[in-house]
């Protein structure tokens, strides 16, 4: 039996280049699991191992792995930074039980680590705060705790100070004990020293200790009436269990300082890990849910002895087959058993349970609840899904994934990869729910669609490499979509008359505008048995299908309301066919009439640049029909926020590279929809129709 709270299930997550990986590989070497220290800007970081990684530098999935630190299990996930891939930060802080959040001393809060906050928040995870790079140019701790309190509401409990910054970093204090870590210059975490504070910092360092003990104390009335009315400190460990107990009820996030690349603060994150992030048994446990999403008001208890549940929360195919990433809540497995997925209905036999540390693997026999493992060749079961025991099934809530806003078409280049390429599309969806795959019926087409231009470009150089299909890639085409703004009250006959019995559908009903992003809506209000209560599904599914291709171009139409008010059946000659019918021409007759509008996605965008660029940027930024929301001045440049429509944004970031001599950066996000002015409507919906004709 494994003592669970010894086990700490951590994710570590920021913005694209706040130094997570590099965090992780400091972790991976202080806790023995590693000896050679991978680099990413060389291309080595252990969990950095896709090509595509190593080559830019970026982490694109996140990756497993797990080490001991002071008597304690850590299983961490590093996740991306980058935007297009916060799905997978998403399934991960899901299944997580903690994290670290990792900022840039320079960069500060940037754009990417609002979103994985903001997730992290919606997911109710406790976490701790690593200030990293605090030997760069430009570094000030206090400048990003100022901004973690104001741009992310967030309330910092500082931990330690930095002693010297930028090239002068040389330690920290550690504010709870008055001692200073000193590390040498030789970058080997092991070489530090503990002296006493210097001279310089000793007001700071008092003054933020108090406000670290006063804002513990504040979780335990009794020590802190002793506190204050005694003036009497208590003990570390009263302080210590304080701070956990708060950390673990979201009060506040413990926040350390260093630099991960020069090997620099890292233990004292990891001893904070273990001291106030809280084991798979403190966590909210996670709601079972019916098969229709409700909740049950049951939980899946963390428990090696209840009833087996378990989530799977990524899927990853490499040379040994498919893995399938799972989170156990409850209950123990042995490998050989046969378990339920509750979203197939479906049985899954696990044949063999593996650890994983990044790409290699460690054979187990067995897992139990807290654990973090992957089973090899699970045939149906997808990310979201629920194994549990098949005595005592449960469904677990499920995941959320954004709906992808921009598609390309791809066609092999060679005409017998079409089966090789449809082959490797599946695994690739399986392994990515944000990114999805649809066959044009018109063209005959591949279209792939994701999150962002990154993101189906690296999909395009999986599709190369690891598969080996070569394909051309078409133009970038943005997801638009259809809805109406006028109310229209009308009336269809569906009458037809063959040899035998005929067909015959009368209605009268009223097709208006829903609420904003409420899909679709229908009613009945018929009374009397003028249509029969039977055909009303049949007339609810028609019309449901007819929007799918709006009027104006084919997009799909949305927040549309349909209300069936009257209507006429014949005893013999009206069928749920003859209706459905009905519904289609009514459909085709009535939202012409509706006053049909195009609605483009509208992303919101992050610019940073250096001063002296801000006036090109900004005027680019209107050309593109963008509005300006902010301008916030950083330490290295400003960032602007602004909203744009994604399809003036194509190819954005070669204009901004330009415009400030390549120091420009720039993330953007899903943000709404909106409707799309005339002249630019006119010309999608002249582009699109002539698309489809010259197709046919």
């Amino acid at each position: 039996m494994a003592d669970l709270t010894k086990y700490r299930n951590i994710g570590i997550f920021a913005h694209v280049d706040a130094g997570k990986t590099t965090t992780t590989e400091r972790i991976l070497n202080l806790t023995g699991k590693t000896h050679k220290i991978g680099e990413v800007h060389d291309g080595e970081a252990t969990t950095d191992f896709m090509e595509q990684e190593q080559e830019r530098g970026i982490t694109i999935q996140s990756a497993a792995t797990s080490c001991e630190w002071d008597g304690h299990r850590l299983n961490i996930i590093d996740t991306p930074g980058h935007v297009d891939f916060t799905i997978e930060v998403y399934r991960s802080l899901k299944v997580l039980d903690g994290g670290v959040g990792v900022f840039c001393g320079s960069g500060g809060v940037e754009p990417q680590s609002e979103t994985n906050w903001r997730y992290a928040n919606e997911s109710e995870v406790a976490r701790i705060i690593f200030i990293n790079k605090l030997d760069r140019l430009g570094a000030d701790f206090y400048r990003v705790v100022d901004q973690i309190e104001n741009v992310l509401g967030a309330n910092p409990l500082v931990m330690t100070l930095p002693i010297g910054i930028e090239d002068n970093f040389v330690g920290v204090v550690e504010l709870l004990t008055r001692k200073a870590w000193v590390w040498d210059s030789s970058g080997d975490p092991a070489k530090y020293e503990l002296q006493d504070i210097p001279e310089d910092m000793k007001d700071k360092v008092e003054e933020y200790r108090e406000k670290l003990i006063e804002t513990a104390l504040e979780q335990d009335d009794d020590l802190m009436e002793v506190y204050l009315e005694e003036e009497k400190e208590p003990s570390i460990e009263d302080i210590q269990r304080c701070i956990r107990k708060g950390t673990i009820a979201l009060d506040f996030f413990p926040t350390y300082c260093g630099s991960a690349f020069k090997n620099k603060g890292i233990q004292l994150v990891l001893n904070a890990v273990v001291d106030y992030l809280p084991n798979p048994k403190e966590v909210k446990p996670q709601p079972e849910v019916d098969l229709e999403g409700n909740e049950t008001g049951e939980y899946a208890i963390v428990d090696a002895d209840r009833p087996f549940r378990a989530l799977a929360f990524k899927i990853m195919d490499d040379r040994f087959g498919a893995l399938t990433f799972t989170r156990i809540y409850s209950g123990r497995l042995e490998k050989g058993t046969t378990v339920l997925n509750t979203y197939t209905g479906k049985t899954e036999r696990i044949g063999r349970i593996v650890e994983m540390h990044a790409d290699s693997r460690e054979e187990l026999d067995a897992c139990e609840a807290g654990d973090i493992v992957a089973f090899v060749g699970l045939k149906n079961t997808q990310t979201g899904h629920t194994l549990c025991d098949i005595k005592e099934p449960a469904t677990l809530e499920p995941m959320v994934f954004p709906e992808p806003v921009i598609s390309i078409a791809i066609s092999p280049n060679d005409k017998g990869a079409s089966e090789k390429m449809g082959v490797a599309l599946n695994k690739m969806v399986k392994e990515d729910p944000s990114f999805h795959v649809e066959t044009d019926e018109d063209s005959g087409e591949t279209i792939l669609k994701g999150m962002g231009e990154l993101h189906l470009d690296i999909k395009i150089d999986i599709l190369k490499r690891t598969h080996g299909v070569d394909v051309t890639v078409g133009k970038p085409q943005v997801a638009y979509r259809e809805t109406i703004t006028k109310m229209v009250e009308d009336s269809y006959t569906h009458k037809k008359q063959t040899g035998g019995s005929g067909q015959f559908g009368k209605m009268d009903y009223t097709i208006k505008p829903g609420e904003p992003n409420s899909g679709y809506t229908f009613e009945s209000t018929v009374t009397g048995g003028n249509i029969p209560s039977e055909y009303w599904s049949a007339i609810e599914n028609a019309f449901k299908g007819m929007l799918n291709e709006g009027v104006l171009a084919g997009f799909p139409c949305v927040d549309v309301s349909f209300t069936l008010e009257d209507g006429a059946y014949h005893a013999v000659d009206s069928s749920a066919m003859a209706f459905e019918l009905a519904t289609k021409g009514a459909y085709r007759q009535s939202m012409p009439k509706a006053g049909p509008q195009l609605m483009e996605p509208i992303m919101k965008v992050d610019v940073f640049t250096p001063e002296d660029h801000v006036g090109d940027c900004i005027g680019d930024l209107n050309r593109r029909r963008g509005m300006i929301k902010a301008q916030e001045t950083a330490p290295m440049g400003v960032r602007i926020k602004a909203e744009a429509p994604l399809s003036e944004m194509f190819g954005y970031i070669g204009d901004l590279r330009t415009m400030t001599s390549g120091r420009g950066q720039f993330s953007m996000e899903f943000s709404h929809y909106s409707a799309c002015p005339k002249n630019v409507a006119d010309e999608v919906i002249k582009e699109t129709l002539a698309r489809k004709e010259s197709k046919k």
